[in-house]
């Protein structure tokens, strides 16, 4: 596969809301089998902040019309168990930052 788009999603989690935001995580990535996509967590000794957790999740698509596909899986997915994932986000106070990149080089050939 030749990857197109990356989803990157960068968290601050709470201490207090960690095992829950990573068992979403964890059940959401499952919809994802196959492709190639991670989840990494700053360690505790590079984190000055105590208090909170900083994860990325990273998702390589082959295109954005597969990105679509996706989203439309894990709203149906959501919806299905009645998870609100905002709700989830904004209750314990996780701050999120959430986009798709494209590499450098395939940006710059399309200028």
């Amino acid at each position: 596969m030749s990857t197109e788009i990356f989803t990157v999603d960068k968290f601050v989690v709470p201490a207090h809301a960690r095992e829950e935001f990573l068992g979403k995580v964890h059940a959401t990535h499952m919809l994802f089998s196959g492709l190639s996509l991670a989840l990494c967590e700053m360690p505790s000794w590079n984190n000055r902040r105590r208090q909170a957790n900083s994860f990325v999740t990273i998702v390589e698509w082959e295109n954005s019309g597969a990105t679509d596909g996706a989203r439309k899986a894990v709203a149906a997915s959501h919806q299905k168990i009645n998870f609100d994932a905002q709700a989830m986000i904004s209750r314990p106070g996780i701050r999120a930052d959430i986009a798709n990149y494209k590499r450098v080089e395939q940006a710059m050939a399309a200028e």
